[in-house]
């Protein structure tokens, strides 16, 4: 299991976005960065700065996943047909944690990474605790019987900042079916994402 190392709002700081769309973020009061000299920190950003950063934020809105596995999820989206930049985000919205959070079992991506990774998460009836596995069109993902009474489970339910995107079909409150692998455009980034230029950061 992949280990938040830092605290989950240190992101939006650093970006000057709100990048998760929580009501709670700093960057609702100070759009600058953190630390002493965060409002100063500003200047121009160079090609490989821009395309850093748009790393980071992609990697960290995916609960800061390690750089081993975001890596290889960049190798396997270039060697697919069709847009690179396209597949990658595939490929990410693919994983059991994302669809876990997409279904609105977790109020976080952390939050949902810990519910599959302490058995709380079915797919196709069979439990599994790895977070980053990959979920195919069809499968069925679910909560365990524990799961649906967890209050974390209850207060996700009742969050008005995000619906659940019409890829992640539910039949009742603990059931989802995912039913393909979105696009870009279809997946509801509270900030924009521009995967073409992680592709660009790796393909240096």
């Amino acid at each position: 299991m992949t280990k938040r190392t830092s605290a989950k709002y240190k992101l939006d700081r650093r970006m000057g976005e709100n990048v998760f769309g929580r009501p709670k973020s700093p960057v609702n009061r100070r759009e600058y960065g953190p630390g002493q000299h965060g409002q100063r920190r500003k200047g121009k950003i160079s090609d490989y700065g821009i395309q850093l950063r748009a790393k980071q934020k992609l990697k960290g809105y995916y609960g800061d996943i390690t750089e081993k596995q975001f890596k290889k999820n960049y190798l396997d989206a270039i060697r697919m047909k069709g847009d690179a930049s396209q597949n990658l985000i595939g490929l990410l919205e693919r994983r059991l944690d994302m669809v876990v959070y997409r279904a609105k079992f977790a109020p976080t991506i952390w939050a949902a990474r810990q519910l599959v990774s302490h058995g709380h998460i079915r797919v196709n009836g069979g439990k599994c605790n790895i977070a980053s596995r990959r979920v195919d069109v069809n499968d069925v993902v679910e909560l365990g019987a524990k799961a649906t009474e967890m209050a974390l489970v209850v207060e996700a339910q009742s969050l008005a900042e995000r619906d659940i995107p019409d890829y992640v079909v539910p039949d009742g409150t603990s059931k989802v079916t995912y039913t393909r692998v979105p696009k870009l455009d279809e997946v509801p980034y509270p900030v924009r994402m521009e995967p073409n230029l992680v592709i660009e950061f790796y393909s240096r």
